[in-house]
């Protein structure tokens, strides 16, 4: 097993990964729950965007969006993604690649009530990553749905979350004159066994 100590130490990744946001949460400015999530489409096309994640599970990492949107089409089309969180405020990375089931249940139901209305009106009203003549047209469908959903309006099943289940987590610190510490959490399949491997800088 790797020597591992200080804030790499411990046997579950998830739990790091908690850990490491937790101290964000007293650091970074904006969001300190953004990655930067990536997809590529049936071409091996790859594009990437910020999201924010909304939960650390036992063994995945859960984000919420529209499943009409590109990323949604890619993640359909390969059932793979990756992401990566960057805190400057820490000096810390966390990179993460798997496989990716949707969360469109109770979760999904529960989550999409505790968004504030506008939010909510706003996921019902949009077309995400569809062409948008203007911000008028926009703020018009919103008032329709307003008026006709009113203010307590449910999941649309258009809309729900996506749950990625790793086979590789990488740990990254910022070291002096680039002497970083990169450790990477790889299993060749979710049910295998983690192996941990120190990486070059």
């Amino acid at each position: 097993m790797t020597e591992r100590s200080g804030i790499f130490g411990g046997d579950d990744p998830f739990e790091i990964v908690r850990r490491w946001m937790g101290e964000a949460q007293d650091s970074e400015p904006n969001d300190p729950n953004a990655i930067a999530l990536a997809t590529v489409n049936s071409l091996g096309m790859p594009d990437v965007r910020m999201v924010l994640l909304k939960d650390v599970e036992d063994d995945a990492f859960v984000f919420y969006t529209n499943y009409s949107s590109q990323k949604a089409q890619e993640i359909a089309e390969t059932g793979t993604a990756a992401f990566v969180m960057h805190w400057k405020s820490l000096r810390r990375q966390i990179r993460v690649r798997g496989h990716v089931t949707k969360e469109d249940g109770e979760k999904a139901d529960a989550y999409f009530a505790s968004r504030s209305l506008q939010s909510r009106l706003g996921a019902w009203a949009s077309r995400q990553s569809q062409p948008l003549k203007s911000r008028t047209a926009l703020m018009a469908q919103v008032a329709k749905v307003t008026a006709k959903l009113g203010t307590a309006p449910k999941r649309p099943e258009f809309w729900g979350g996506y749950r990625i289940v790793p086979t590789e987590i990488e740990f990254w610190a910022d070291g002096a004159f680039r002497m970083h510490d990169r450790f990477v959490w790889k299993r060749s399949t979710v049910s295998d066994d983690w192996q941990i491997l120190r990486l070059n800088p």
